[in-house]
């Protein structure tokens, strides 16, 4: 879709949670050149103030910032408060990157509990505050942005590979929910991208930097031209291979679209 059309459907507003740097600073920019007005949320006000600034300057669109901690109990509700009843028409949740670099066991549980609320209390919490009145007016989107470690559990991470299945599993039961409504929801799962976090993590692992890093601007712009096809887009996969799990996120899609008929024809005989 051409850039009116994407703002017609997602517009006037998008809500970025993570938007500070790396692929949230990237989504932000994208949505900025199609002409949405930019609610940016994130820890520092430091990066979020120069981003706004930059966007304002480049495009004619408004640009918001709020500093958030998404760890904290009453994120979601901070969040809906900096949205200030704007229409979001697109919710973008890319927080939710694991710091730790910890097996479970030897961490303190405090920072594991922190994780668990910033990926998943406020990711279902923002989710079914923002996507209420998209349902209502019949239009707009939902990403949540994840990671291939949503496949399996990993040690290391298994705090947050964990919570990245969750957001999966989550994202793909509001597609088929939120699909007759009118409203997109896409799970876009990302694999190894070069952002300033993902950097600082292995770097204070002192562990090289790889080759074939996805770069972010690039990981934003295919979110947001598979926005409209989720419920799922693998990075550096085709719709129709699987490589990061065993089935593909088409496979994914029809499975989901067949459980859904089901429960809709056991529905009809009650």
């Amino acid at each position: 879709m051409d850039d009116l059309q994407f703002k017609s459907r997602y517009g006037p507003w998008a809500l970025i949670a993570g938007a500070s740097e790396g692929t949230g600073a990237a989504f932000a920019r994208h949505l900025a050149g199609k002409g949405l007005n930019l609610i940016l949320v994130a820890r520092r006000e430091g990066p979020l103030d120069a981003l706004a600034q930059e966007l304002r300057a480049a495009n004619d669109v408004e640009c918001v910032t709020a500093s958030i901690d998404l760890a904290r109990d009453d994120a979601a509700q901070r969040l809906l408060a900096a949205a200030g009843g704007r229409e979001v028409g697109l919710l973008i949740l890319n927080a939710g990157s694991d710091p730790n670099g910890a097996l479970f066991l030897d961490n303190d549980l405090a920072d594991w509990d922190a994780l668990a609320m910033r990926n998943v209390m406020t990711v279902m919490r923002a989710v079914h505050a923002f996507a209420a009145p998209m349902r209502d007016r019949r239009r707009g989107g939902l990403m949540l942005v994840g990671s291939g470690a949503c496949y399996g559990g990993l040690p290391g991470i298994g705090v947050y590979a964990a919570t990245k299945a969750f957001g999966l599993v989550l994202g793909e039961a509001l597609w088929a929910e939120l699909e007759p409504h009118g409203v997109d929801v896409l799970s876009l799962v990302l694999g190894r991208t070069d952002t300033p976090a993902h950097r600082g993590l292995m770097e204070a692992r002192g562990m090289a930097i790889p080759d074939g890093l996805a770069d972010a601007g690039d990981v934003a712009r295919l979110g947001l031209e598979r926005l409209p096809f989720g419920p799922v887009c693998n990075w550096g996969e085709a719709d129709d291979e699987a490589g990061m799990s065993a089935s593909s996120a088409a496979q994914r899609r029809e499975r989901i679209r067949r459980i859904a008929s089901i429960s809709a024809a056991y529905s009809a005989k009650g």
